[in-house]
């Protein structure tokens, strides 16, 4: 008998599942905005709509799922007045590029990309299916004692 890993080996421990009103449209502009690469055919439900997809950014699987085929308890950013309780955080070697791709592609900025005082270079954007996405770019390793004192000289601008 083969043994059974309890977690899929193209899988991390945890996996998000973004729930959006059209699965289809958004694996595909998720390749557009993030090249975003889809992991197999999504599986559809009798109505067509997708109960399942997978799409590979870096070494992370997102899974997406149509609002309406959860069984109802979760709904598309859209549906809830744009808001989320998440946010999908994506980190790559230079993130100008990719920032630049996602803004081409249609995502709307919410914070700017801008070099952080915590030795990030990150901004947030929203999709179009209203889920945010911080991409970054670690630049530098900050110490304790920096990371507190430049806290501090943020906290009084």
């Amino acid at each position: 008998m083969t043994e059974v890993s309890p977690v899929p080996e193209h899988l991390h421990t945890v996996t998000p599942r973004l729930v959006v009103r059209d699965a289809r449209a958004a694996i595909e502009f998720y390749q557009a905005a993030f090249g975003a690469e889809p992991r197999g055919e999504p599986f559809a439900g009798p109505g067509g709509t997708v109960v399942h997809a997978e799409i590979q950014l870096g070494d992370s699987v997102v899974y997406l799922t149509d609002q309406g085929d959860n069984g109802g308890e979760a709904i598309a950013p859209a549906s809830a007045g744009g808001r989320v309780t998440a946010i999908m955080v994506l980190t790559v070697p230079d993130v100008d590029p990719l920032w630049a791709r996602a803004i081409a592609a249609g995502c709307e900025v919410i914070h700017p990309l801008a070099d952080q005082f915590y030795g990030e270079r990150e901004g947030r954007l929203r999709d179009p299916f209203g889920h945010q996405w911080m991409l970054g770019s670690h630049i530098e390793d900050v110490d304790r004692a920096e990371l507190g004192r430049r806290m501090q000289a943020w906290a009084q601008e």
